[in-house]
């Protein structure tokens, strides 16, 4: 730890952490008891939104450590996301498992997160005491590219990028690389069983425009864990952001530490 904390420099509440040879990650942190929550937020998204907030301030109330940070060129990390892959984003998360907390950690995975999250608990399940999916877009890229009719996807081969219209950013669209979709084919779970045993909980909102809230169940169906709960919100948009989707968030991840405190 000690090379770390030389890279550590403050600015305002957030703080850098640097790394050999790859791009220095942001993060804000609270100090606490175990189990400690790290959120992972959706793609392109970073971590001053609202729900990072919300638990931020609920974890802070209930006295439980909590991490959240900027994936690699995302929000206030160093490097450009648009030359960032999933690989590199499962890196980022691992890290943090590794080196910025401390004991096992509710993961709470925000629509992309959700499928990082995932990816986490299958490479460092000693970490990981229980998952929380919000809206998880596991697979969601490759799955929702090889739905395409043929000739959308001949043009996006063709140019190297597929355009994806969105609603949550002004240019209307997120430009992905054909490199992105091929790279994160080799982190595909939905195929077979998933070698997840911890508790998971996966909220989805069935008026959810960008992930069909079935991934939910596929994942659901899959996790090898026994002790697995899916919460549809029948009003409930993708974000799952309304003031009712973060107390529910919230009630979630407070009812799990109840049940791993109990258990030690």
């Amino acid at each position: 730890m000690q090379t770390i904390q030389k890279g550590i420099r403050c600015k305002s509440s957030i703080q850098y952490v640097s790394r050999p040879d790859l791009p220095k990650l942001a993060y804000q942190k609270v100090k606490g008891k175990s189990p400690g929550v790290v959120f992972l937020p959706g793609f392109a998204s970073t971590m001053a939104g609202q729900k990072a907030e919300a638990l931020q301030e609920f974890c802070r109330s209930l006295g439980h450590s909590y991490l959240r940070f900027d994936y690699t060129g995302c929000g206030t990390s160093e490097s450009q996301w648009t030359e960032c892959t999933l690989g590199t984003w499962k890196k980022d998360v691992l890290f943090v498992l590794d080196e910025l907390v401390e004991g096992p950690q509710i993961l709470v995975g925000s629509s992309l997160g959700g499928w990082l999250m995932l990816l986490a608990a299958i490479a460092r399940p000693e970490k990981v005491a229980a998952l929380v999916g919000i809206g998880t877009a596991v697979d969601h890229f490759v799955t929702a590219f090889k739905a395409l009719p043929l000739e959308v996807k001949k043009e996006a081969e063709e140019k190297g990028e597929w355009t994806l219209a969105t609603k949550y950013n002004e240019e209307g669209v997120y430009r992905i690389s054909m490199d992105f979709i091929r790279e994160a084919e080799n982190h595909c779970i939905l195929q077979g069983p998933i070698p997840v045993t911890c508790p998971v909980r996966l909220l989805h909102g069935l008026k959810d425009q960008d992930v069909p809230w079935h991934v939910s169940m596929q994942v659901a169906e899959r996790v090898l864990s026994t002790d697995v709960d899916v919460i549809l919100r029948k009003e409930g948009q993708h974000r799952l952001s309304e003031k009712e989707d973060i107390k529910l968030i919230v009630y979630t991840i407070d009812d799990l530490i109840d049940k791993l405190t109990t258990l030690v």
